[in-house]
């Protein structure tokens, strides 16, 4: 008998999984991803980028299929300080508000990265820096004190690639404080701020090299690091940009995951998506790919009591920050990833009912 391939396989089976797929949908046609993920112990949601305030159809998706939104670029550094002067607080509140109108809870993301500092405060000596450090915390952070479920008080801590000690990454803020911005960091916002958790997100741990076993252990040591000085720190955040691309070894991944649970922080992950760009082109198949990749992965860290929330990098296809780049290096390529739950026109993919089976497939009683 002829041996298929792997995506002879897949392409094959396409047809089966749609059809499985649309029986699942006339089940429970009204159900989102929210209210499933809700009824087996979890919450779901999505980053949200100003183009919710253009996009009727798409802002639509929020309300139907989130039951916790992230701010995706309204809260960092670049868009409320892109210059000297008064804050720019509107994209933010913009987004609080319609948050607030639909009874969301709303994530900040990020106070502190090492990336996306506007030019004119890493031109900042470094006794500037430090002031400016301190000063935007406190502002920022108080501003919003109440008013959100948790803010990324520090953002993507580790990245090997620098050389630097420990595997840090650097930038404006580790060149002012050494690795002793993040604990003052998480202390001045708790200083300012004793209702909102406060959350450590980091990238790149799904990876199974040394880039993502390096950023492994270096989470694992601040985390110890952090809790052993008192300092706040309620959550921390794995982004879960899957990248097939890279090695992932799933039990590996979750002796890591369960390490992070022991220590005494819930678990978000907080950017889901699938990279898709190592797929093949055709549609059917690549979207079957990416669904088992999600599959598998959620249906691994979901067993795990410590992880209590599932979070998007947005929700449809044409939004996703890898399109962007994609329309950026080409405007006219005929391929676009397709690494969220919905389409570009607004429609389920294979993705959504994966990601469905996952959070029914890890209930919790």
């Amino acid at each position: 008998m002829r041996m298929l391939s792997r995506r002879n396989a897949i392409a094959i089976f396409a047809g089966a999984s749609v059809a499985a797929h649309e029986r699942v949908l006339a089940a429970a046609p009204s159900q989102g991803l929210a209210a499933i993920a809700a009824k087996n112990g979890f919450v779901f949601g999505a980053a949200a980028g100003p183009v919710i305030d253009k996009d009727a159809a798409y802002r639509e998706l929020y309300t139907s299929q989130t039951q916790i939104v992230t701010t995706d670029v309204a809260m960092k550094m670049g868009t409320i300080a892109p210059q000297p002067g008064p804050k720019r607080f509107e994209s933010a509140d913009r987004l609080l508000q319609f948050c607030a109108s639909h009874r969301i809870p709303m994530r900040g993301h990020c106070l502190i990265w090492n990336e996306w500092v506007p030019q004119w405060i890493k031109s900042m000596s470094v006794t500037e820096r430090q002031a400016f450090f301190d000063g935007y915390l406190e502002e920022v952070a108080g501003r919003y004190v109440g008013k959100l479920h948790s803010w990324d008080v520090v953002n993507e801590p580790f990245w090997p690639g620098h050389k630097a000690p420990g595997g840090y990454r650097l930038g404006p803020w580790y060149e002012a404080f050494g690795t002793g911005y993040v604990r003052r960091a998480f202390e001045r916002v708790a200083a300012v701020d004793k209702k909102t958790r406060l959350v450590l997100n980091e990238a790149q741990t799904e990876r199974d090299d040394e880039v993502g076993l390096t950023v492994r252990r270096g989470l694992l040591q601040l985390v110890d690091e952090l809790k052993d000085a008192g300092v706040p720190l309620h959550a921390v955040g794995l982004q879960g940009h899957l990248q097939p691309r890279y090695p992932h070894d799933q039990g590996r991944f979750l002796e890591f995951v369960n390490a992070l649970a022991e220590r005494k922080v819930e678990i978000y992950i907080t950017e889901f998506d699938v990279r898709d760009d190592t797929f093949p082109d055709d549609i059917a198949t690549r979207d079957t790919m990416i669904a088992e990749t999600a599959e598998k992965f959620l249906t691994g860290v979901l067993r795990i009591p410590a992880v209590k929330i599932v979070i998007a990098w947005e929700l449809s296809d044409n939004y996703s920050f890898y399109t962007d780049a994609a329309r950026k290096k080409d405007p006219l390529a005929q391929r676009m990833p397709r690494p969220l739950p919905f389409d570009s026109a607004m429609q389920r993919k294979p993705l959504w009912f994966a990601m469905a089976r996952a959070f029914e497939n890890a209930r919790r009683t």
